[in-house]
């Protein structure tokens, strides 16, 4: 019987453990996937926790009770890969030997190692809503806050969900203008980028939001200590943004075992992956997923379910050692809540910026632009993440390759659409 061990089981080892069971016999294949916890956290929710637009329990499920039945479910710590052997060692001492290995581990918070992030003023006026916890720490500031300067701080990049911050941004604008005191707030979004968003049209478009909403932009700004006490972040410049409560995207990291896993990660401990395969570079029975991975593309939701599609393809065809699928074009597509019922939704890949247009054809939800039905597509998700997306569904009209027709072309050919 073959084995695959998949490290991880939020979204990508979730949706991969599920669309491996569909394709795969119980007679012929026995699929194990490792966590060190038993709590699945859908992510997407939590910035809407510090609204009070939901609650932690609400967002937060068991991650066994999301696998088909067939896959087994091991609450466990990893210690590190032997490649060579192929075997995985446990924090427990147990040892999992493996045909093929998927690592879908995500991306870690790493708050300590900015110097003063979780010193004094840790969870009173310093937070992140990136962790039910924190997430709901900043419920009770934000409700408590009456005036001054909320800073919202990207650390440094890559991080998870890379347009969560300027949603922040956006919804604290309109929680504030409902209870009547924007004008005594002032919001300040702090990025490391040179613009709002890593893709210069969507950053253009996101730039031109934030002014409209007086939200002040602070680009090219490294973080390199935060003085709780003092409500300062101190750049390695030099330069110094004041606060009276900071919401700080802390580091990012890969997995610990990653990096203790000689050639499996980068410096960062993210696992080296081929952008088109999910094939690791480090072995070819080795594959990724998700926030994991080392690809250049935005580590959201969207980019995993994505890939999930190629992935399954791909390591069934290395278990019938056929050549792999190399189709996978780096499709991202996010809705970002702009606030008062509204949301706009951006569709790109590794070579295509965001364009205006329609999603996922000519008729559809627009691109581009706020619109409630964004915003209503945004609340849906959260359905279809636990019903559609985590159990391995395929959604109808909606495939892992950008879909190009009913968006329009770039500038020099405005007025066209891309045809298919």
């Amino acid at each position: 019987m073959q084995r695959i061990v998949i490290l991880g089981t939020g979204t990508g080892g979730t949706l991969t453990a599920n669309r491996l069971r569909k394709a795969f016999s119980a007679e012929t294949t026995s699929i194990i996937c490792v966590d060190q916890d038993d709590r699945h956290v859908y992510q997407p929710g939590l910035l809407f926790v510090p609204f009070g637009l939901t609650q932690p329990e609400d967002i937060v499920r068991p991650r066994a009770r999301q696998l088909h039945h067939g896959v087994e479910f091991m609450s466990d710590a990893v210690e590190n890969v032997d490649l060579e052997s192929q075997v995985v060692h446990l924090k427990s001492g147990g040892d999992l030997p493996y045909d093929v290995l998927v690592v879908a581990s995500g991306a870690v918070l790493a708050p300590e190692e900015t110097p003063g992030l979780t010193g004094p003023g840790w969870m009173e006026k310093v937070f992140t809503f990136y962790t039910p916890e924190g997430a709901a720490g900043l419920e009770s500031a934000l409700a408590a806050f009456e005036s001054g300067r909320i800073v919202v701080n990207v650390v440094e990049m890559p991080i998870k969900c890379p347009v969560a911050p300027l949603e922040f941004c956006f919804l604290a604008d309109w929680f504030f203008r409902e209870r009547g005191i924007r004008d005594r707030v002032q919001l300040s979004f702090v990025t490391p980028l040179d613009a709002a968003f890593t893709k210069p049209i969507a950053a253009k478009h996101l730039g031109g939001m934030l002014e409209e909403r007086g939200i002040e932009l602070v680009t090219e700004f490294n973080t390199g200590e935060v003085d709780g006490v003092g409500g300062r972040l101190i750049s390695y410049d030099g330069r110094e943004v004041p606060f009276d409560l900071a919401v700080v995207i802390p580091v990012h990291n890969g997995a610990p075992f990653v990096t203790k896993s000689t050639g499996l990660g980068d410096a960062l401990g993210f696992v080296a992956t081929n952008e088109h395969t999910l094939q690791s570079l480090a072995a070819p029975n080795v594959f990724a997923i998700g926030d994991a991975t080392s690809i250049p593309i935005s580590k959201a939701g969207s980019v995993t379910h994505f890939e999930g599609e190629i992935l399954v393809e791909n390591i069934t065809r290395f278990l019938n050692r056929q050549p792999l699928d190399a189709s996978y074009d780096g499709h991202v597509n996010c809705f970002i809540e702009t606030g008062f019922s509204k949301a706009m939704l951006i569709d790109f890949n590794y070579d295509v910026e965001p364009e205006t247009g329609h999603y996922p054809g000519h008729v559809g939800l627009p691109l581009l632009k706020e619109s409630r039905l964004n915003h209503l597509g945004k609340l849906m998700f959260q359905w279809f993440y636990w019903h559609v997306l985590l159990p391995g569904r395929d959604i109808p009209g909606v495939s892992s390759s950008m879909p190009t027709k009913g968006k329009v072309a770039p500038d020099e050919n405005k007025g066209k659409e891309f045809t298919s």
